[in-house]
């Protein structure tokens, strides 16, 4: 354990590493360190409990909202999403379905194409932030992109496709995305410190994400105001792992389903990963793993269940998790 904590010391003393780092063996808090500032202007100190941004880490947690639906009876994974768009998002092919969306194999048109972007600080979204406050908002921003693909016939990471999830789980299970995720998941998981806070409303315990290499300046205009289905919502090292115990347990979903979501659909070679459906898989073990990246926001949980192992990394940075991340994959994997 020494060992472990002097090597990821040292490490982000070298690479100024600013947010959270926790590691779970054998059933008990191996490793659970705070390191750099929740709020720069402030001076304020990440604590192992600052709640944290985690980007795409939500998309676990919006593909679990829309098993339970699933697992009620109220949707299908083979619904096509045109029954419940109606005529919304028009360009949507009409053969998508659920599990086409929950598993990057819709081949619909990306709001959001991080193949094409340079850098997540030089992404402008097409409309001013401070409208994306509710998930319905976000028709705004996923229309007008064109089919690319046939449904099912390939993986292409989509955020898009996660944001029509939410609208799905919105329209289906009649409330806000927001407050599905709490009841859903967050609730029976005992993730008391996980949700969806707004941009303009730092509440306490809140890391603000501060762009690398500019200072005091955040991202507060590099993202919308209120998260969705494919991002932005907050969460602690400790929520983090209560996450991937209730799944473990059942308490979210029975562990059949869970077993079938992390089941692979596709090979991901240039992330050298597999894709269950709101997972990313280990290539070779049973580990499932949530990455998140964003303008100040890094994030990656590992979870391997066998082996007793989870570790996790959450940053206020938008680089600051990778080399941590990296250093801990090398400790601790079997």
């Amino acid at each position: 354990m020494a060992d472990l904590e002097d090597s990821i010391d040292q490490l982000a003393a070298a690479t100024g590493f600013s947010g959270v780092v926790r590691v779970d063996r054998g059933g008990r808090v191996e490793l659970a360190r705070a390191y750099g500032l929740a709020h720069r202007g402030w001076d304020l100190a990440n604590t192992v409990d600052t709640r944290f941004a985690v980007a795409s880490g939500t998309k676990g947690l919006t593909a679990l909202t829309v098993a339970s639906l699933v697992e009620e009876g109220r949707l299908a994974l083979d619904t096509p999403a045109r029954e419940v768009l109606g005529e919304d998002l028009p360009l949507v092919d009409d053969r998508v379905t659920v599990e086409h969306l929950l598993a990057h194999r819709s081949g619909i048109g990306d709001y959001l194409d991080e193949d094409t972007i340079e850098s997540a600080t030089a992404y402008v979204l097409p409309v001013p932030v401070h409208r994306l406050a509710t998930t319905e908002d976000y028709l705004a921003v996923l229309g007008g992109h064109p089919q690319v693909s046939p449904p099912g016939e390939r993986f292409a990471y989509n955020n898009s496709g996660f944001v029509v999830l939410a609208l799905i789980a919105e329209r289906v299970g009649g409330a806000p995305f927001a407050d599905l995720v709490r009841e859903r998941v967050c609730a029976p998981a005992g993730m008391r410190d996980t949700g969806f806070l707004r941009s303009d409303e730092p509440t306490g315990r809140t890391a603000l994400g501060h762009l690398d290499g500019e200072g005091l300046r955040t991202n507060v205009l590099h993202l919308p105001l209120r998260g969705s289905g494919d991002g932005g919502i907050y969460t602690t090292a400790a929520d983090v792992h209560a996450l991937w115990s209730a799944l473990d347990a059942g308490r979210i979903l029975p562990v059949e389903r869970v077993a079938d979501m992390v089941r692979p659909r596709s090979d991901v070679p240039a992330e050298a990963m597999r894709y269950g459906l709101g997972f990313w898989l280990h290539p070779t073990s049973e580990a499932v793993v949530l990455v998140g990246a964003d303008a100040g926001v890094s994030f990656r949980t590992v979870h391997d269940q066998a082996a007793g192992i989870t570790h996790t990394v959450l940053s206020n940075t938008t680089d600051g998790a990778w080399p941590v991340a990296r250093r801990l994959h090398e400790l601790l994997t079997p």
